[in-house]
């Protein structure tokens, strides 16, 4: 099926692909590889989740944070390559959580972005992955997330 008809069929749009926030490129392509710079959860312009799991957030709301990140690397690899379409599959998933000192369910809130891409691309979309707790990110955002992709010939 086409990525971009199961986002539809999902009830989900692309954002806009977000510009780089410094001196780095959003995606770099090596041969059939394609390196996604980690992504937040921002629409628009303006975060939709900030501040920390176990405080300001909970792990359901960073669970979705973290689908917020994937559509935003998702919006990033459509303008990188023409079409979702070009995806062979996601190979890895590095996801980064804000949150408390000890948290230990990062991985859970890590599932949002990797049930949203298994979702999209099928058996494609799954992925090798690390979930991290860390003590914050840019603009206060509840998540990251840095995809690695191979791309069809």
């Amino acid at each position: 099926m086409n990525p971009e008809t199961r986002l539809a069929e999902l009830g989900l749009k692309l954002p806009a692909a977000p510009a780089a926030a410094g001196n780095y490129l959003p995606v770099v392509r090596t041969g059939r590889l394609l390196f996604c710079a980690g992504t937040i959860c921002a629409l628009d312009g303006q975060m939709t989740h900030t501040g920390q799991v176990g405080r300001e957030q909970t792990v359901q709301s960073g669970y979705e944070s973290a689908r917020i990140c994937v559509l935003n690397a998702l919006a990033n690899i459509r303008a990188a390559t023409g079409s979702l379409d070009r995806v062979e599959r996601i190979v890895m998933l590095n996801g980064f959580v804000n949150a408390l000192a000890g948290f230990a369910d990062s991985p859970a809130v890590i599932n949002g972005a990797s049930d949203l891409l298994v979702a999209v691309f099928g058996e494609a979309g799954k992925h090798a992955r690390a979930a991290v707790a860390v003590a914050g990110l840019p603009r206060n955002s509840t998540t990251e997330v840095q995809v690695i992709l191979e791309l069809k010939d």
